[in-house]
């Protein structure tokens, strides 16, 4: 069953072509073959502010950007966030896009009772692909992947989206032309699947 999917692209340097905009590519390219609609959003590429209080985030004016990414996610059956690690977590302007993107009225809106918040996003799924210099098995195991945990858990879960699945790809400053090959194809098809 075809699904439609959105391809989140978080690198923050969007002038130059990295291991994350490849590999992104490839999964664009296996969707297309699996026959799913597709769009893609760069957010390097994007103009907007930094949210600086909660009045901001709860009812500040959504900036012209940010609603056409919300169209985008609103539309997506399954979302792909491709981001590079860096200092232990995601890059600060995707964080920033994502506190954007994900405001009340739109991902969340206050539950009836106090500090509880309803899930507008339920019945999406997404996945994670995070590249990294570092093993990506040393990542998962000493550093216990705490910042994904947190993406998945406390933004991406909080607005209802899962089941999420996550690709962990490291060592990517290694010239390994075998190890690239085979991420790029396995990325062609969880593209074709859908997945």
């Amino acid at each position: 069953m075809a699904k439609h999917i959105l391809i989140i692209q978080g690198h923050p340097d969007h002038r130059s072509r990295h291991f994350g905009h490849v590999l992104a590519q490839s999964y664009l390219e296996g969707a297309r073959e699996g026959g799913h609609p597709i769009e893609g959003l760069d957010v390097a590429a994007l103009e907007f502010p930094v949210l600086r209080g909660r009045d901001e985030w709860m009812q500040g004016q959504v900036p012209e950007a940010i609603r056409r990414a919300q169209e985008s996610i609103a539309r997506a059956d399954h979302l792909v966030i491709f981001y590079p690690l860096w200092l232990g977590t995601m890059p600060a302007l995707l964080k920033a896009f994502l506190e954007q993107v994900l405001r009340p009225g739109f991902a969340i809106d206050p539950g009836r009772s106090p500090g509880r918040w309803d899930k507008r996003l339920s019945g999406k799924s997404a996945r994670v692909v995070v590249t990294m210099g570092m093993p990506a098995l040393f990542y998962r195991w000493y550093f216990r992947a705490h910042s994904l945990k947190s993406l998945e858990r406390n933004i991406l879960g909080f607005c209802g989206i899962g089941p999420i699945r996550e690709s962990l790809i490291g060592l990517v400053e290694s010239p390994n032309g075998a190890r690239r090959e085979k991420w790029l194809a396995r990325m062609r098809e969880l593209g074709r699947r859908g997945r």
